[in-house]
């Protein structure tokens, strides 16, 4: 496809967007001969776009536009699939395949990063929250359905895949060659910190999470800890049920969540009292890439005051129930059918989790940006050092002398990280091989 075309289908993408989500406001007031009018409207702006623009437009990649983004701007993790992309997805879904640890979602029309899971491809490559992919497999990622995104990404392990990304500190596209593999997740890591504190890292809410994590609360509190702090930073893969049973091991009485649509009954989630395992006073530590799973347990602590602060960056907002429904043309639409809340009220993938004490996290990537960046940084501050953590510095500091409501931290001296990976920083973890799982991809389609 030209430039020309492809920018013609873009724009003309983005008018029928703007069309179908006036009509949709349009029809929340209205009764359902409103909105079926409002379709009708869709239907005349589509004909004279046929039979009046300049030039014969690809009414079918703008119909797909137009369905994308429509989606896109109600859900970031929903998809339309074509016939011919659900049977490839259907096809591939339960498939042993490699790949490269990215959870992804939808922005601005493009793929953008959740999360890298430690130590996968993409984390080794640099990728991190917030990093748009502008392309994959020379795709252009632009209107490109999520799920058929994670599709390309994944293959048989020691094949690559190329990639153009907008990273955070170099927003000029840049290639990037990604090498499959059989995902590691790493385990649940523990250790005591000065003061007695007992420090516990979770980087994935996969089943079992919540049984490591009892374990390693059970032995830090033997070796004499007073305080534990909780770290759920960087933390995006594994399931919303294992944030529920997460939060349960600390909290004792309670709604955790609950789960509710507009056609899904609400489902509370109480704390179990016989499954709480320690009173110890808590802080919860949260960044940019806390998401789905983890957000639902951070979101339950943080209500409940169960956990003292909340301490670090606004979580991502990644939690609710997906499903894949089957259309008539032989295609799908993947969509959330219900969200997640907190005790509070709050719909996690709307609102996010808010911390209490926001410290910003350090950002080694600007030590490493091109000599002819121009700009000054927003902040006059020394660059963080490698294995610099100001989040955990805060998060200690609190636990050990309280905290006075005040402004945002800014990324200074802080804990350093030894050479074996010691759990000081989120993003080196254990070397533990677990089996790899799809993200945020519903696994079978219901009509």
């Amino acid at each position: 496809m030209s430039t020309r075309v492809r920018t013609t289908a873009i724009a003309l993408s983005t008018v029928l967007v703007a069309l179908l989500l006036m009509g949709a406001v349009l029809a929340r007031n209205s009764s359902g001969e409103g909105a079926y009018r409002q379709l009708g409207v869709y239907s005349d702006v589509l004909s004279k776009i046929k039979s009046d623009y300049v030039e014969e437009p690809d009414l079918k990649s703008v119909t797909l536009g137009a369905i994308n983004g429509l989606l896109e701007s109600i859900d970031p993790f929903a998809s339309y699939l074509s016939a011919e992309q659900y049977k490839e997805y259907l096809r591939n879904k339960d498939a042993d395949k490699g790949g490269v640890g990215l959870i992804l979602s939808k922005s601005f029309g493009y793929v953008r990063v959740v999360d890298a899971i430690p130590g996968s491809p993409g984390a080794k490559a640099g990728l991190t929250t917030g990093d748009m992919i502008e392309s994959i497999r020379g795709i252009a990622t632009r209107d490109m359905p999520l799920a058929y995104a994670d599709m390309l990404l994944q293959g048989k392990p020691g094949t690559t895949v190329d990639v153009s990304v907008m990273a955070i500190q170099h927003p000029q596209p840049k290639k990037i060659t990604l090498t499959r593999a059989a995902i590691e997740f790493p385990r649940v890591a523990a250790k005591m910190m000065p003061g007695q504190v007992g420090y516990v890292q979770v980087q994935a809410m996969l089943s079992g999470t919540a049984v490591q994590i009892a374990d390693a609360v059970k032995d830090l509190q033997k070796q004499g800890a007073v305080k534990l702090i909780l770290d759920l930073r960087y933390c995006g893969s594994g399931t919303p049920e294992e944030g529920i049973a997460v939060a349960n091991l600390f909290q004792e009485k309670g709604l955790v969540t609950y789960v509710e649509g507009q056609h899904f009954p609400r489902k509370d989630y109480d704390a179990d009292p016989a499954k709480a395992v320690t009173r110890l006073p808590l802080v919860v530590l949260t960044n940019r890439g806390t998401a789905s799973g983890a957000e639902v347990a951070a979101a339950a602590l943080l209500d409940s005051k169960r956990a003292e602060q909340v301490v670090g960056e606004h979580t991502y907002g990644d939690a609710s129930v997906l499903k894949a429904i089957a259309m008539d043309d032989g295609g799908a639409i993947i969509l959330s059918v219900a969200k997640y809340y907190s005790p509070s009220g709050k719909a996690i993938q709307d609102a996010g989790v808010m911390p209490t004490v926001p410290v910003l996290e350090a950002e080694p990537a600007a030590a490493e940006a091109d000599e002819d960046e121009e700009g000054p940084p927003e902040e006059p501050q020394a660059p963080a050092k490698p294995g610099e953590d100001p989040i955990l510095t805060k998060a200690l500091d609190v636990a050990t002398r309280g905290v006075s409501p005040g402004a945002v931290q800014q990324p200074a001296a802080s804990a350093t990280v030894d050479q074996n990976g010691s759990p000081n920083t989120p993003r080196i973890p254990p070397n533990v091989m677990q089996p790899d799982t799809p993200s945020r991809v519903p696994a079978a389609p219901q009509h």
